[in-house]
């Protein structure tokens, strides 16, 4: 007989929601069972948790740091709260420095987010930015690595997550870290099959499609117009 054999099932405390789950259920997954909303931006349901942006940081009441709840696996007596006040400024600090660093005029969460944690997007102006051309070197979309946050959704898409297509990767070290093809390619020449699914999980328009960023730059209806209709009338 093993005795060692890990629990099936196990309890725990979610702002003072006593509750029991599979074992190996996330934090994030349980607060979900229960109706507790604990904000992300780097977690896609459907890709494997990264635990990158660490908003979703929640406060153990037997610990000394804050835990990120998309990949902390929920033990046996683990209590934790979601909303207190060390997470809320935990969570406007990382809004206020990605505000500082990256154009993030076209994320919605994090628009959402900031307002409700009352993060002050120009506390941290004046540093460095994360700035870069816009890449645009195929038909299908753009990328605008300005507006990156590096949450690595469209890399996890691109490889054994989805696609297994391996055209996106990361690149360089630290602040200066961004994504990017392998040797720097441009994308028609990596092993992009243009499905389309980075664009799709990209939460802040760093990727998108080529017809819709037209549309943005105003260019898009005049590359539309149909062309003059040759009349059926002779000249006269």
């Amino acid at each position: 007989m093993n005795n060692s054999s890990a629990p099936a099932t196990v309890g725990v405390v979610i702002d003072g929601h006593a509750l029991t789950v599979p074992a190996g259920t996330t934090v994030l997954a349980a607060a979900v069972e229960i109706g507790v909303d604990i904000p992300t931006l780097c977690y896609h349901p459907n890709l494997t948790p990264n635990a990158v942006c660490r908003m979703c940081v929640v406060e153990p009441t037997r610990g000394r740091t804050l835990i990120p709840a998309c990949v902390a696996p929920c033990v046996e007596g683990l209590e934790v709260q979601t909303d207190t006040p060390r997470v809320r400024r935990a969570r406007k600090v990382i809004l206020e420095l990605l505000h500082s660093t990256v154009d993030c005029s076209e994320a919605p969460q994090i628009a959402t987010y900031s307002a409700r944690f009352g993060a002050d997007p120009a506390r941290f102006a004046g540093g460095e930015r994360r700035d870069a051309a816009v890449e645009d070197d195929n038909p299908f979309y753009v990328r605008d690595y300005s507006k990156c946050i590096l949450c690595w959704r469209c890399v996890q898409v691109c490889a054994d997550d989805v696609q297994n297509t391996f055209a996106l990767t990361l690149g360089e070290r630290g602040f200066h870290t961004s994504i990017t093809t392998f040797f720097n390619a441009p994308m028609p020449d990596t092993t992009c099959v243009f499905c389309g699914n980075c664009v799709e999980v990209c939460p802040t328009g760093a990727l998108k499609g080529k017809q819709e960023w037209l549309l943005d730059q105003g260019l898009a209806w005049q590359s539309r117009k149909p062309k003059p209709r040759r009349s059926d009338k002779p000249e006269t």
